[in-house]
């Protein structure tokens, strides 16, 4: 616990310097938003001195930025999921959970494309789909076979059996996908 302590603390210094620099502001103009000296900011960002909450809140308000971003905090018991989005080949991922290895939730946004093939590239890979249409209209290959999905239609199957996604709609394409890579499934429950 101790070398998680003096691991972030050894790290703010370096990583305040960053942010001033990634916001192109030199050391007299943070000087000039916190009160503080240039002298006390250099020495702070060089590692030279740990930075206190009376150096921190400041710098933090200066950058507008939440104290545990501006220093890098390690995760709490915090149970919210603060999804950053991938953008892959122009469909975005939005990943909504965040166990390694088990069964994971993701929001899926497909684009309008300029034309969709007759045959879809099917793919195979260990692993159990789970997917719910949102919005939009969805065209699920599934072995041999095709499906044309709306919203509030899902569809589960076994990622080993070719598959394949598209958009066949007129506006995005939003899905929720819940993906077991070990073969996991979603357990639906009642009353």
């Amino acid at each position: 616990m101790a070398d998680d302590l003096d691991a972030v603390l050894d790290a703010v210094g370096p990583r305040l310097r960053a942010i001033r620099k990634q916001r192109r502001s030199t050391l007299g103009q943070v000087a000039e938003l916190t009160g503080m000296s240039v002298s006390t900011l250099s020495r702070i960002e060089s590692g030279q001195r740990r930075p206190t909450l009376e150096v921190l809140l400041p710098l933090a308000r200066a950058y507008r930025m939440p104290l545990d971003d501006l220093v890098g905090a390690p995760a709490t018991g915090d149970p919210r999921i603060h999804p950053r989005p991938v953008n892959r080949r122009g469909v975005v991922w939005v990943p909504l959970s965040r166990e390694a290895g088990g069964l994971n939730a993701f929001k899926q946004v497909i684009p309008v494309p300029s034309s969709v093939p007759e045959k879809l590239d099917l793919q195979v890979h260990e692993g159990h789909e789970w997917i719910y249409v949102l919005s939009g209209t969805l065209r699920l290959a599934l072995g041999d076979k095709d499906f044309e999905m709306g919203s509030g239609e899902a569809a589960e199957f076994d990622t080993r059996t070719p598959h394949a996604i598209a958009n066949v709609g007129t506006r995005p394409l939003e899905l929720l996908i819940l993906f077991g890579q070990q073969g996991q499934r979603t357990h639906m429950r009642t009353g």
